[in-house]
C-alpha cells in the first residue's frame, strides 16, 4: 500500500491523483566542474583582456614618439629681424619714456648653442662702465686685523666676525655680497649660517671665489662687478643704464661677450659651446636681436 501524501503548504491529506505531489526530478549530488562560457569568473574575463590592452600598436612613422632633444632649441637667424646697436637703443628708449634713466637698465642676452646636460658658464665680471655702484659688501674677518682694516679702506660696508654672525642670526642682513677671509672660514662654519645665507646666495665658498686671502683686492673687484650664470642655454646680465651712451654700451657689450667666450674655452673639453645670438633688451622693452654692427649715431639721440 502506498504511503499517504500530504500537502506541502497545509500538511493536509491529499488524494493520490493530485498533481501537487508528483515526484520532483532528483538533483545530482554534485554540480559539473566546468562552468558555462557565460558564467566564467570575472578574473578570468579580465585576464583575457590584458593582451588586447597592452598589445603594441604599430602606427605610421610620423606618429611614433620622437627622441628628446639633447641641445637647446635655437632660432634661425636668417628669418629673424636684426638691428644695429644704435637702432636697437633708439627703440628701447622709446619703450622707457617717462622713467628715470638710472632705474631702467639695458640687458644683454647671449644665446648659446650648447648641450642640455653639461657644465654651465658662470662667473663674475667688472664692466668698463659699472651698472650698479651702490653694492653693499660684507667681509668676515676680524675688524682690528690688517685684513679687516684693508677691507674697510677698499669700500666694505660691514667687517667683523662674531658681531656679524649675531646680526645675521637676528635677521639683520644689510649687505648684497659676502666675502670671507681664509683664516675666518672655520669660525664661519662653526656659526652654522648656511641655512640662512645659502638660499639667498650669500654664503661664501671657494667654488664661487668668495673665500679669498686678499679681501681688499676682492672688494675692489666686486664693487663694480656683476655676476652672470647660464640658464637654459642663455647668459643674461645688465649691461648698462638707460642714460649710457652708445659707446659706453658698446664697450660693456664687448667686455661681456669676451668674458663669456673665455669661460666657454675653459669648459670646452667638457661641454662644447658657441655663441649663437646676442639680444639686447631693457627693463620694460622688447628683445631685439643685434647684427653686430654699431650703426650711425645722431647727435642728441644716442
Amino acid at each position: 500500500m502506498a504511503a499517504p501524501r500530504y500537502c506541502p503548504s497545509c500538511l493536509c491529506l491529499a488524494a493520490p491523483s493530485s498533481t501537487l505531489f508528483r515526484a520532483a526530478p532528483r538533483r545530482p549530488a554534485f554540480l559539473p566542474l566546468t562552468p558555462r562560457p557565460s558564467q566564467q569568473p570575472l578574473q578570468l574575463r579580465a585576464a583575457s583582456l590584458k593582451p588586447l590592452k597592452y598589445r603594441r600598436k604599430d602606427g605610421p612613422v610620423s606618429q611614433k614618439r620622437k627622441k628628446a632633444r639633447t641641445t637647446f632649441l635655437v632660432p634661425d637667424l636668417k628669418k629673424a629681424m636684426q638691428f644695429s646697436l644704435v637702432d636697437a637703443m633708439r627703440y628701447l628708449r622709446a619703450s622707457e619714456v617717462g622713467r628715470p634713466p638710472t632705474s631702467s637698465k639695458y640687458e644683454l642676452h647671449i644665446r648659446l648653442r650648447t648641450p642640455k646636460n653639461g657644465a654651465v658658464v658662470r662667473n663674475r665680471l667688472r664692466l668698463p662702465h659699472p651698472v650698479k655702484t651702490d653694492l653693499r659688501i660684507c667681509v668676515i674677518a676680524p675688524a682690528d686685523s690688517p685684513h679687516g682694516q684693508a677691507a674697510k679702506a677698499a669700500g666694505a660696508v660691514i667687517v667683523g666676525e662674531e658681531d656679524v654672525f649675531l646680526a645675521i642670526k637676528d635677521g639683520r642682513i644689510e649687505f648684497d655680497r659676502c666675502l670671507c677671509h681664509t683664516d675666518s672660514l672655520p669660525a664661519l662654519a662653526k656659526a652654522g649660517l648656511g641655512r640662512i645665507l645659502g638660499p639667498r646666495g650669500l654664503m661664501p665658498s671657494a667654488k664661487t671665489n668668495t673665500v679669498v686671502k686678499d679681501v681688499a683686492a676682492s672688494v675692489r673687484e666686486m664693487a663694480g662687478a656683476s655676476e652672470y650664470r647660464e640658464r637654459f642655454g642663455v647668459v643674461r646680465m645688465a649691461i648698462g643704464q638707460l642714460g649710457f651712451t652708445a659707446e659706453e654700451v658698446q664697450r660693456n657689450i664687448r667686455a661681456f661677450v669676451e668674458g663669456v667666450r673665455r669661460d666657454m674655452q675653459g669648459i670646452n673639453d667638457q661641454t662644447p659651446k658657441e655663441v649663437h645670438e646676442v639680444v639686447l633688451s631693457s627693463t620694460n622693452g622688447p628683445g631685439l636681436s643685434l647684427d653686430g654692427t654699431f650703426g650711425v649715431a645722431e647727435v642728441g639721440v644716442v
